[in-house]
């Protein structure tokens, strides 16, 4: 929703925002069961959050398609710097399920985090709205990767967030987090 717009009341939208991250840490649980059923479940989980979370009107500056293509190339410039400097990571077992579900994740995650959650925490200001929604990123992350990887994804939300805050829009992060997913998987 664009600024001047109506927006949703803020219970609404933090109860959103919280149903998102609390779907995304119950993801885990889908690990046990059988593959397709697995892959049919969390794609219907990750498209639940997207849309929920693209139901959430919230407020966003007019982005320029030049800023957000900016915006989006400095956040994979850091990333591809951050992978060359830490070295090789752990492959990910590729699968054409493993790809759809990996992007749809980084979607959905976006929504939740670089739009609905941000949305809510900028009341507050932007530097709340970085900070806290990269840090409920990197501690979602924890249960899946450890806390050897909290500085990692802490990192990687702090640069989602100055992307959402830099360009206006949640689409520069979506689209980096889709570029640095797709890197996991096809590498």
């Amino acid at each position: 929703m664009r600024v001047g717009d109506r927006t949703a009341t803020p219970t609404w939208s933090l109860a959103v925002a919280l149903g998102g991250v609390g779907l995304l840490a119950w993801r885990l649980r889908l690990i046990g069961l059988e593959d397709p059923v697995r892959s049919l479940v969390l794609g219907f989980v990750l498209g639940a959050i997207l849309v929920a979370s693209l139901l959430v009107p919230v407020v966003e500056r007019r982005a320029r398609p030049r800023t957000v293509v900016a915006v989006t190339s400095a956040g994979l410039t850091v990333f591809t710097l951050a992978a060359a400097i830490t070295g090789p990571r752990p492959t990910v077992p590729w699968a054409a399920t493993a790809l759809w579900l990996s992007l749809l994740a980084a979607v959905a995650e976006e929504a939740v985090f670089r739009r609905t959650l941000y949305g809510v925490l900028l009341r507050r200001g932007p530097m709340v709205a970085v900070v806290v929604s990269a840090a409920m990123f990197a501690l979602l992350h924890v249960p899946a990767y450890g806390w050897v990887a909290f500085p990692v994804d802490l990192g990687a939300g702090l640069v989602f967030g100055w992307q959402r805050h830099a360009s206006g829009s949640w689409a520069a992060p979506a689209l980096t987090h889709v570029a640095a997913n797709l890197a996991a998987v096809l590498r």
